[in-house]
């Protein structure tokens, strides 16, 4: 019962590791896209309605990519295709 506990430990802490990896880089694609967004205001204060939109959605797109990766980690994490090799 020890492999079982080890592995399911070991699978969580990879779980944990590989969300926090995965979610850096859209994290700081987030905070790039805002700034350059802020710039682009700061210079163009006219183009306020274009620039908004288009941050809307490239913001939307960035997030997608950190819900994927919560997807992913969330389906290795409980339904794990090693565990049956395990279990044997």
């Amino acid at each position: 019962m020890t492999d079982l506990h080890g592995f399911i430990t070991g699978s969580t802490l990879v779980a944990a590791l590989a969300i926090a990896i995965g979610i850096l880089g859209p994290a700081l694609g987030m905070g790039r896209a805002i700034a350059q967004a802020l710039d682009s205001l700061a210079r163009q204060p006219e183009a306020e309605k274009a620039i908004t939109r288009t941050l809307f959605i490239g913001l939307a797109m960035i997030e997608s990519l950190a819900i994927y990766c919560l997807a992913v980690v969330l389906i290795v994490l409980f339904r794990n295709p090693l565990l049956a090799y395990m279990l044997k």
